[in-house]
């Protein structure tokens, strides 16, 4: 099948669009990089509060980097030309116009599918089968040998639409299966237009931290590993000469960030020309976090024709609207899973986290809180943890802390190098039993196998992201449980859980019952000058982020129990913190920029 005269012309018109935008990307992010030079203060909380997302990934300029405007679109030679003519004349062959979706599911049997969707009797798999799908021999090979039979609810409500070549806007709850939900059309998609590598990249996948990233190509190899498709991952951290060398012998499927996306696509000749999809995950993070121009830019990069997007996010926001807006075509598709924040017929919120989770919080003394969080680890040794902290500064003392006290644990956090970082989450994923103590960059997204706990050691920014925490266990229908410590200032903050719909008990852990080792750990602490400087650095980030908490009603620093802080962390006595710096109100759009342009990743 050829192409129409008629979008071969609208062709050539989406190419002279986007030499266009190119050459004015070049002014957007120099606009860009002037505010962030403009609101960097005077050392102000590097290690404080981290919400861990990839804003490392988005700053692809710096003193040494200069963007070279490369045109994708047409060869700047005459050989290159023909041999770009040639490569275009045969892979039109295969496809048919701007509508072309390859043989796609016809969508009257789609709907007839979604209206046969049936929960079981455990709430979270469906009535369908993945072996009942329309999908190639090879993909549905190793899906079943992945060990996957029925379907998720969103798994049954995504596919059978992406199958059928519509655009899709699905809203899903984490843990909800929704990475196979849009990997599984997007391999298919390339099966049947008979992708090739020398048709360039076909499938580009969006994820907003380098371990979420790194966990869908994952999934992609799995999947693929019957195919003959090509497939890479981009991400910061990662050498990006062999990124390049990979994406210009010709990558059908790409997993990458958003910040190291636009820099390849500006900076690195690879042929995108022929894109059949594109996946944005987390949507909604990859906007809180600050990509929002990165994102736009790259929508305004690739081509439209022939096009199909998807867009995944755990919450519906304007900004995600706006995204929807500008990338979705035709008559897209809405999808969600209703039992997520929905209300109940007397205004009461139903359950926003698993009703597999037990949840619980435990009003702690500052000065106790270690020794509560020793005693509890000792007596689960034998047990899958992860524990979140508010800063970099905070896990990496903490770990060595624990290790030092015979406690084995491994630590995650954006300071680390990215072959490190990697390391360890696949260490933890494939451990049965340990320790994994994390900033916020193991919130969300990640799928870690029989987590039995969670502790959250320090408070989140707010429910939502207490919900995304908890969300690491009891995920496609298993148990877990979960412990929140707080302060006795702190109690405010249960009333904004209840109001989000998070059902929490009380624990008592009476004095008797924790471990007396606060005299071991001053003197630990004093005896060793790196721990001790570990520990200073570790309080003052704290403090900082303390002092910066959205939430002033429930963590004021006024309430604050420095000195108990203090000995918390084995301290002699109180460091001196500069607070002059320290962002406290987040309320205009400038104070929230200029707060997410200062964490490091």
């Amino acid at each position: 099948m050829k192409w129409t005269k008629e979008a071969k012309q609208k062709n050539a018109q989406q190419k002279r669009k986007t030499n266009q935008q190119l050459m004015s990307l070049r002014d957007i992010l120099d606009k860009k990089q002037q505010e962030k030079q403009r609101f960097v203060p005077k050392k102000v909380d590097e290690d404080s509060s981290e919400d861990e997302t990839e804003q490392q990934e988005g700053e692809i300029m710096d003193d040494e980097t200069s963007i070279v405007v490369v045109d994708n679109s047409t060869a700047s030679d005459d050989e290159d030309e023909k041999k770009d003519i040639a490569q275009e004349k045969e892979f039109d062959d295969t496809m048919d116009g701007e509508n072309y979706i390859g043989d796609a599911v016809p969508f009257k049997e789609t709907q007839e599918w979604i209206q046969g969707i049936e929960l079981q009797e455990d709430g979270f798999l469906t009535n369908k089968k993945f072996e009942d799908l329309e999908i190639n021999e090879h993909l549905k090979k190793a899906v079943l040998e992945m060990e996957y039979k029925h379907l998720t609810e969103i798994q049954a409500k995504a596919i059978p639409p992406l199958l059928a070549g519509k655009d899709l806007l699905a809203q899903a709850k984490t843990g909800s299966g929704k990475t196979l939900a849009f990997l599984i059309p997007a391999i298919e998609l390339l099966y049947r237009a008979e992708f090739k590598p020398r048709n360039g990249t076909g499938i580009i996948i969006l994820a907003p931290t380098r371990e979420l990233a790194i966990q869908i190509y994952a999934h992609v190899k799995e999947l693929m590993k019957y195919m003959t498709q090509t497939h890479t991952v981009a991400i910061g951290g990662s050498k990006k000469e062999y990124e390049e060398i990979k994406l210009q012998k010709g990558a059908c499927v790409i997993v990458a960030t958003p910040g190291r996306l636009l820099d390849h696509l500006l900076n690195t000749k690879f042929n995108f020309s022929n894109l059949l999809g594109l996946i944005v995950d987390e949507a909604d993070r990859i906007l809180e976090v600050g990509f929002e121009e990165e994102l736009k830019a790259i929508i305004k990069l690739l081509p439209t024709q022939n096009r199909q997007t998807m867009l995944f996010s755990a919450t519906q926001t304007t900004k995600v609207a706006d995204i929807a807006r500008l990338s979705l075509r035709g008559d897209p598709i809405s999808v969600g899973v209703k039992d997520k924040e929905a209300i109940t017929s007397n205004g009461i919120p139903q359950l926003a986290t698993s009703e597999n989770l037990e949840q619980g919080y435990v009003i702690i003394e500052a000065a106790k809180k270690f020794l509560l969080l020793y005693s509890f680890l000792k007596r689960n040794l034998n047990k899958k943890i992860i524990i979140f902290f508010s800063t970099c500064n905070s896990v990496n003392f903490h770990s060595q802390l624990l290790n030092y006290t015979n406690i084995p644990t491994l630590e995650l956090h954006g300071k680390l190098k990215q072959s490190k970082r990697t390391n360890t989450f696949f260490q933890f994923c494939n451990a049965k039993e340990g320790i994994l103590l994390s900033t916020d960059i193991a919130a969300r997204g990640l799928d870690i196998p029989s987590v039995d706990w969670i502790i959250q050691f320090d408070p989140p920014e707010n429910p939502k992201e207490y919900i995304h925490r908890v969300g690491r266990t009891a995920r496609a229908g298993k148990s877990g449980k979960a412990l929140l410590f707080l302060y006795p200032s702190e109690k405010k903050f249960l009333n904004y859980l209840k109001t989000a719909g998070v059902p929490l008990n009380e624990l008592g852990f009476p004095d008797k019952a924790l471990s007396n080792v606060q005299s071991k750990v001053e003197n630990v602490v004093a005896n060793n000058y790196a721990l001790y400087k570990s520990a200073t650095e570790a309080f003052k980030s704290y403090i900082k982020a303390y002092a910066a908490h959205n939430l002033k009603e429930c963590f004021s620093f006024k309430t604050l129990d420095v000195a108990g802080v203090t000995k918390a962390f084995g301290l002699p006595t109180t460091p001196y913190v500069d607070l002059k710096n320290v962002e406290v109100s987040v309320s205009s759009k400038i104070q929230k920029k200029k707060k997410w342009t200062n964490k490091r990743v």
